[in-house]
């Protein structure tokens, strides 16, 4: 439930009055102004601002639309209102943001707690052990830039998209790090086999690319529908952590068979950006004002098609591979 004041023209106040119907409203003028409050669904937020952006005079000097969060209201109408509209909608786009904000710059703790998933992973990967590799997923921090990369391009910050994308980078390159450094170290105590575990992570198919979009698609579809972050990692974790993992490990110990799990973890990467961004396209994630969403539109139509093309080269690389 979200609480709406808006302050306006006195003249608007019965235009303001209309938007929110038959909602629970109150109103007042003070002076040359009107104040109308109002409380009404989360999933009716986006919808209802941009009504309000058509109607309230901006060049209004004290025009205003103040969004917040009640910590505790007690109304029996609004009881009623919840109960009959039940279902959850979309997460409005200020809050979606706001939760990515914490991945458009590096923090070494979630590059680190990458690091030990993909130690994790490795050591599940040696033992053939399906479990460790499972719960290495459930670690993995690496959704949380992917899901910035999609929320931020859709309303057009194209600097806090591309700062999500350096710190996936770091998180991925860190997760190869330590792979390289653990085998490296690792295999002066002990014979590195070619377990099953890591076998299927040697061939690269165009099918994982398409497989990769899927799980970007409904990965970000499931966290704008308020699903937690940790259950909908898991699907982007299982594609890209393990064949990083096992592209460090070929490094030091199969160095002929490198290239196939690099392909392997850049198709995944660059198919969880794209099914990221269609996610978006089809949620209808975005600025509120036109002038805003023709931006945003023209940054996700070019870095569509840098990453068809990327994905093109990819998938010609893995039918030769």
């Amino acid at each position: 439930m979200k609480k709406i004041v808006v302050t306006t023209k006195k003249e608007d106040m019965d235009k303001v009055a209309k938007i929110f119907g038959n909602r629970f409203f109150t109103s007042e003028v003070k002076g040359e102004c009107a104040v109308i409050t109002s409380y009404i669904p989360d999933n009716e937020l986006d919808e209802t601002i941009k009504k309000l952006d058509d109607v309230v005079d901006f060049r209004f000097k004290d025009s205003l639309i103040e969004v917040s969060s009640p910590f505790f209201v007690k109304s029996s109408v609004l009881e009623r209102i919840e109960k009959r509209e039940g279902v959850k909608g979309k997460l409005p786009v200020e809050k979606l943001l706001e939760s990515v904000k914490i991945y458009t710059s590096v923090d070494f703790g979630k590059v680190i707690l990458a690091g030990i998933a993909g130690f994790i992973a490795m050591m599940g990967l040696f033992m053939n052990n399906v479990a460790l590799v499972i719960g290495a997923m459930l670690l993995s921090p690496i959704l949380g830039p992917i899901y910035a990369f999609a929320i931020n391009l859709a309303v057009g910050d194209a600097k806090d998209s591309m700062k999500s994308i350096l710190n996936l980078l770091v998180m991925i390159f860190f997760v190869i790090a330590v792979s390289i450094i653990s085998t490296f170290i690792l295999s002066g105590f002990m014979e590195i086999r070619k377990t099953p575990e890591i076998i299927t992570r040697l061939s690269a198919n165009p099918v994982y690319i398409l497989i990769a979009v899927l799980l970007g698609f409904a990965s970000i579809l499931a966290l704008s529908k308020g699903v937690s972050e940790s259950i909908a990692g898991i699907a982007v974790a299982v594609a890209i952590l393990p064949p990083a993992v096992v592209f460090g490990i070929c490094i030091i110990a199969f160095p002929w068979n490198f290239t196939a799990p690099l392909v392997l973890t850049l198709d995944n990467v660059i198919g969880l950006m794209i099914g990221s961004l269609l996610s978006v396209l089809v949620l209808d994630i975005g600025p509120r004002k036109y002038y805003e969403k023709s931006v945003a539109k023209k940054f996700i139509r070019r870095v569509f098609y840098v990453l068809v093309l990327l994905i093109a080269i990819l998938t010609a690389i893995s039918l030769y591979l």
